[in-house]
């Protein structure tokens, strides 16, 4: 009888039990992180189309995930834990106060810039950029890669590098500033490194961005020549366009062109991406 009333009771808890189970579902834990985080996009470069042009070379043909953002305030410490590559195609401003003009919007200038109406109007603002990049984003790019990360930095990054020493020390150089778009070479400068191993001299229609590199000369890797004689500046016709190297226990690579799709697409370019995404991994 005892043992009766005892079963009984025990069966009454575990009914029970899965009663409150239902109500209370277990915490299920989060997604796994994909293996890289890629900030992309600014004003003058629609995250769209790098999305889809890192998507096809980067995530479908080379097989890494990514996790696209554009929110700048997301690159922190806490957000780069788990990842094991960083991606960064985007400069070093945001407009939160709106642009000064429509200049960059492509549609707007291809319907011949027609005059801007608005009724209300819309009130003035001050249209000031403002340099996103914090002492303590910067931090926890360096530790990320110093730690045994990986970062791919890609075209018009240089232009973070004036607004933080600890950014500007990982990526190795900061922007001089770059002309309209035009055609130029890309050269290879060291063709025994992993990720030039195999890749031609190639010629885009981009933006051709020169840059003070800051780093070793042995580690350049690319250069970019307008071979039509055009100059920047002072700075003569030709930019170091490209390198790499390990940085604490993680490493570096920097990838000049990419203010177009069809730049991202040049079949050498794509060669050169998915060779550095691997070695900056230690795949190759």
């Amino acid at each position: 009888m005892g043992r009766q009333s005892g079963f009984e009771l025990s069966r009454r808890d575990l009914l029970a039990g899965l009663a409150i189970a239902a109500a209370h579902p277990p915490i299920t834990r989060a997604a796994a992180k994909a293996t890289a985080f890629a900030l992309i996009g600014d004003r003058y470069h629609n995250s769209d189309y790098i999305r889809i042009g890192l998507g096809r070379t980067l995530e479908k043909e080379a097989g890494i995930p990514i996790d696209f953002c554009d929110e700048t305030s997301m690159l922190s410490q806490e957000t780069l834990s788990g990842y094991k590559l960083l991606i960064i195609l985007r400069d070093g401003m945001t407009w939160p106060a709106g642009y000064p003009d429509e200049t960059t919007n492509a549609a707007y200038l291809r319907t011949g810039s027609p005059k801007l109406v608005s009724d209300p109007a819309v009130p003035k603002t001050e249209a000031k950029p403002h340099y996103w990049i914090t002492a303590d984003q910067g931090s926890a790019v360096k530790r990320f890669v110093a730690g045994g990360g990986a970062a791919l930095m890609m075209h018009n990054v240089t232009y973070v590098s004036p607004h933080n020493p600890d950014f500007r020390d990982v990526l190795g150089a900061v922007t001089e500033g770059h002309p309209p778009i035009r055609t130029f070479k890309v050269k290879v400068k060291n063709s025994d490194h992993p990720i030039t191993r195999g890749v031609k001299d190639f010629v885009v229609t981009d933006e051709q961005h020169y840059v003070k590199y800051e780093k070793d000369a042995k580690h350049l890797l690319l250069e970019s020549v307008n071979e039509e004689g055009l100059t920047f500046k002072e700075l003569g016709a030709s930019s170091a366009a490209g390198w790499a190297y390990d940085y604490g226990k993680g490493r570096v690579c920097y990838l000049a062109p990419g203010h177009l799709l069809t730049a991202l697409w040049n079949p050498e370019y794509i060669k050169l991406q998915q060779n550095a995404a691997r070695w900056l991994l230690r795949q190759i």
